[in-house]
């Protein structure tokens, strides 16, 4: 493994973005977009995971704008209340700018494969791995969303209304129990990718709460998150790869 830590310029400033490849060479890329505890070795793993399957990973530290937030879980109140502040401060739009930044940098990296990209994100980051497929058709081929939050809003920027604009496929993994989610997101999700003829698979995964992919947390259950990374890797592998 080749592993990295890298400034990329953003219009906000320099965002430090880890990132890892398996060795020399070029491959495609994959954008990690992190939950709301942040950089941390958990997500470190995870990146060279993904790598380890043939990508080159970016993964950007969000709260750049705030200075070098660290956070670690479980956490105190005050942490815990600095934590939702920094998780807060972002947005659709300023997440697009960052994903245009990294998308930038990726054209003139040797590490990059010219091509299709792809993307995945846990948490709070689920709604940005939606936007970035929707407004960066052209770039993002594949998908993979994590019992993800704020994916269809009232709000006019709400993510589900990009559908018409996504060309890529989408994985969704929900937990079956989550009080992020409200009831109605899943159906509303379900006819927006319809009646636009997006690809995807939208999995309820059972006996899981929200946060069950990560190890260091309470409601992980390993079976499920295990079927996560399988069905995002088989879609990294149809859309990723490149035709011989």
């Amino acid at each position: 493994m080749i592993e990295e830590t890298v400034t990329i310029p953003t219009p906000a400033g320099a965002m430090e973005t880890f990132t890892v490849r398996p060795a020399d060479g070029a491959y495609p890329p994959v954008i990690i977009y992190m939950d709301a505890i942040g950089i941390r070795e958990e997500l470190h793993d995870f990146a060279r995971r993904i790598a380890a399957e043939g990508y080159y990973v970016l993964l950007p530290d969000m709260y750049y704008r705030r200075g070098h937030e660290r956070y670690e879980w479980p956490c105190g109140e005050e942490m815990l209340t600095r934590m939702a502040a920094s998780m807060n401060s972002l947005n659709n739009a300023l997440v697009m700018e960052d994903t245009g930044a990294m998308l930038a940098f990726l054209k003139t990296s040797p590490a990059a494969l010219p091509g299709p990209r792809g993307c995945i994100g846990y948490c709070m980051s689920g709604q940005y791995v939606v936007s970035a497929m929707g407004h960066f058709p052209d770039d993002f081929a594949a998908g993979a969303s994590l019992y993800g939050v704020g994916i269809v809003t009232d709000k006019a920027d709400s993510p589900h209304l990009l559908a018409p604009k996504i060309k890529g496929a989408l994985y969704f993994g929900f937990a079956e129990t989550d009080k992020f989610v409200p009831d109605e997101v899943i159906p509303t999700l379900k006819s927006a990718l319809d009646d636009n003829g997006v690809t995807y698979r939208l999995d309820i995964c059972p006996g899981t709460e929200h946060g069950f992919c990560f190890p260091s947390r309470a409601s992980y259950v390993e079976t499920q998150a295990e079927k996560t990374w399988v069905a995002t890797f088989e879609l990294y592998a149809k859309r990723l790869t490149p035709k011989a």
